[in-house]
């Protein structure tokens, strides 16, 4: 943690090349998470050829091992740094969804610049968030209190009911629902065009507050030179009554913030292991892809 601390403050030119080092370094050397990001990208890109989609990921390797560099930043260096360099899209969009005095469930998804994403939000608004609790004490200590510099509140993702009493108390708090936690409490509704275990409680939240659900997503630029927060109008008629066309709407949602940067979103998720039938057909089986 020291390190990071160190890290943190270097020249962000440093920062974003130490970053592509060592995302270039973890494609040769962490073989399992290569191969399940070639695996969502071969089934989410078949349009590229072979090589555009090996080239896709080692992209994806540089852009996350950059943006853990930019949650170091997060953590430990004032936000302020970034105001200028930071570009607002479509804040009226949350300004709208607050105005009906329910609470925002601000739609976020696991992109590259996740961390540093709620730090730049938090230079034009407040929110609270819900997270993972990190299996490290001492690491979830830092990030946790870290994260409280930025947001809010700072609540565990099982905690409903304190999501609920913020979400009453008319306030904005980001929420993801991209990731594959099992069949329980989840349906399956596409995501790329390939069936995925989504959960239901963006939905049943929305139902039970009446809280405006705004897709929200945060990218690094190409060159890496400035940031880009996109505010996306609240989901109309949601929820709709339909679980599997609401999990599909937010899926979308999600889906479209990926494709503005491909190479910028955790593609190192199992984000399809669980099946639509309980069976396990081994989309991610211990097959090793080769060096190249």
């Amino acid at each position: 943690m020291a390190c990071l601390w160190l890290i943190s403050w270097l020249p962000h030119r440093v920062k974003l090349w130490l970053g592509s080092f060592l995302g270039t370094l973890a494609y040769y050397l962490l073989r399992r998470r290569r191969h399940i990001t070639e695996t969502n990208i071969r089934l989410c890109f078949p349009e590229l050829s072979a090589r555009e989609q090996q080239s896709l990921v080692k992209k994806a390797f540089r852009s996350n091992a950059i943006g853990y560099l930019e949650a170091v930043t997060a953590w430990f260096r004032n936000p302020e740094i970034f105001r200028k360099y930071t570009h607002v899209h479509g804040f009226e969009n949350l300004e709208a969804a607050l105005r009906r005095g329910k609470g925002v469930i601000l739609l976020g998804g696991h992109y590259s610049t996740l961390d540093l994403g709620g730090a730049l939000y938090s230079l034009f608004a407040e929110a609270d968030v819900m997270q993972r609790n990190h299996d490290n004490p001492l690491f979830n200590a830092i990030m946790t209190r870290s994260r409280q510099r930025f947001y809010g509140t700072v609540l565990n993702r099982d905690d409903l009911r304190g999501l609920i009493r913020c979400l009453k108390a008319n306030r904005v708090v980001w929420y993801a629902s991209d990731q594959d936690y099992g069949r329980k409490n989840s349906v399956f509704a596409p995501f790329f065009g390939i069936p995925a275990a989504t959960i239901t409680a963006t939905a049943r939240i929305a139902q039970k507050t009446g809280a405006a659900v705004v897709p929200f997503s945060h990218f690094r630029s190409e060159d890496g030179r400035h940031y880009d927060l996109y505010f996306e109008p609240m989901l109309e008629d949601y929820p709709s009554g339909d679980e599997v066309a609401d999990a599909a709407r937010t899926n979308l949602c999600i889906e479209n913030a990926i494709r503005r940067h491909p190479d910028q979103y955790l593609w190192m998720h199992r984000r399809f292991k669980s099946e639509p039938d309980g069976k396990n057909r081994r989309k991610y089986g211990p097959k090793e892809s080769p060096k190249l």
